[in-house]
């Protein structure tokens, strides 16, 4: 059976939720994921959550809508393994870089337990092991908002069968390792850099001053206070709970072979959950942020969490809409992940995957949640279009090369202009005006700037460069 007629026949699981009007909202929601971007005077292309499954080869998802400071319904969708049963809200998903928001709200009761100082150098904290620098110590509340100046951003953990090294090995990129070695390369404090090597420095020194394992600590302190009994930090996931767990799958959909990969690296990437579960704790900062106790930390200590550090990012969370949403991300071999919360108001969403594209799945799927309950952000963006000239089409064509993006290529082709961002994926390009360019696959803004401001294209130092901004 091929996969997308064997996702079509699963069908969704039976939901949580005895609401007509909920049920009504979940029908809409499957049947109207929406594009990153849509032109003004066009209808909103939309796509079915089934359809969109086939189309990226993502076998199952599993979601959970906050409304009203609730869980107002989960649901699971498609099946936890090519072959395997059908998701259920009660499915175990892998949520990857969710993990560290999660494990920040347990450093922060360690805070106020007094057993971390949250601006004291990290060595402190740290007696089994000690963090190499030659450019001081960073500290707790540096290492959460990643202006620690640590390395490594991310782990891609250990495929099932291979072995796993120890957190002290990972931290010192052993032979055993697949990583780098855990440093400090920049100053504390002078700068932003997303590293999951900084939560592994903090998992070793919460595990030094609680005197536990990690899952044990995170069940404690986190995990139990909140209800979240269906989550575990466990790595491996225990025998006993894998045949309630989903199966990542690659960007063809086809398994990864021998399952989920193990990671030693819990802090950063290692949380097996739900969306009900991750709604739980979606719902405690949002009882925090309005001055009620949500069972893990106080109500100070959650706007703490809260408060931006450095750009957007907070303790453990990207903070959206000028203030008024958190959330974070998450991306495993084979499993991604999204959470959104919005501070006050009391609504959000978890979306949890089992496929390597399932980050384009969890982004249509959010749209239309955001749109389905009206929300001010995460919307399709509507931009107008106009025509260009035929002599300013033409003066945009050429290979493009930008720092820290790579090149792109924009071409006439049929009598459109059409760009690719990446190799052979062609798209139309749209102007809103003759400084401002927009694709609708992503929410981007290109941006053509003036040749004479040192950057060059390749191949040709007649034509701007262009800069490219917005989220991909």
């Amino acid at each position: 059976m091929s996969f997308s007629a064997f996702a079509a026949e699963q069908g969704p699981s039976i939901a949580h939720s005895s609401h007509a009007g909920e049920r009504d909202a979940m029908a809409r929601v499957e049947a109207g994921l929406r594009p990153p971007v849509a032109l003004a005077d066009a209808p909103v292309s939309t796509e079915t959550l089934q359809q969109a499954m086939a189309r990226l080869k993502v076998p199952g998802v599993s979601v959970a809508v906050i409304k009203d400071g609730k869980v107002a319904w989960s649901r699971g969708y498609g099946v936890a393994w090519i072959g395997g049963p059908a998701v259920t809200p009660h499915t175990l998903f892998q949520a990857a870089s969710i993990s560290k928001p999660v494990t920040a709200m347990a450093t922060l009761r360690m805070v106020e337990q007094g057993k971390l100082d949250l601006d004291a150098g990290i060595d402190a904290a740290l007696t089994s092991w000690k963090l190499p620098s030659k450019h001081g110590q960073p500290s707790v509340r540096q290492l959460l908002s990643h202006t620690g100046g640590t390395t490594v951003p991310g782990f891609p953990g250990y495929a099932a069968g291979k072995s796993v090294p120890t957190l002290v090995q990972v931290l010192d990129g052993a032979w055993a390792a697949n990583t780098k070695a855990v440093r400090v390369d920049t100053a504390p404090g002078t700068a932003w850099s997303y590293s999951g090597g900084g939560y592994t420095v903090l998992q070793q020194a919460m595990i030094d001053r609680a005197g536990k394992p990690f899952e044990v600590l995170m069940q404690e302190t986190v995990l139990a206070p909140l209800g979240m009994l269906g989550s575990t930090f466990a790595q491996p996931l225990p025998a006993a709970l894998q045949a309630t767990a989903a199966r990542p799958h690659d960007h063809e959909g086809k398994p990864f072979s021998g399952g989920a990969y193990t990671h030693p690296e819990q802090a950063a990437a290692g949380l097996w959950s739900t969306p009900a579960d991750l709604a739980k704790f979606a719902i405690a900062i949002q009882r925090g942020a309005a001055g009620a106790d949500n069972g893990a930390i106080s109500p100070a200590m959650t706007r703490t969490m809260l408060t931006p550090v450095r750009g957007t990012y907070a303790l453990g969370l990207d903070i959206q809409d000028k203030g008024k949403r958190f959330g974070h991300n998450g991306s495993n071999m084979g499993f991604k992940s999204i959470m959104v919360g919005a501070i006050e108001g009391g609504d959000g969403a978890v979306i949890l995957t089992n496929g390597d594209n399932g980050d384009e799945l969890a982004a249509g799927l959010l749209r239309a949640i955001a749109h389905e309950y009206k929300w001010v952000g995460n919307r399709t963006v509507i931009r107008p279009a106009v025509a260009l000239t035929p002599q300013a089409r033409k003066a945009l064509v050429g290979k493009y090369r930008i720092a820290g993006l790579g090149d792109f290529h924009v071409a006439e082709r049929d009598g459109q202009l059409m760009i690719a961002l990446r190799p052979g994926q062609w798209e139309p390009l749209y102007a809103e005006s003759d400084k401002l360019l927009f694709v609708l696959s992503h929410n981007v803004e290109i941006r053509p700037i003036d040749a004479n401001s040192g950057h060059s294209v390749m191949g040709s130092s007649s034509k701007s460069y262009t800069r490219v901004s917005g989220l991909w």
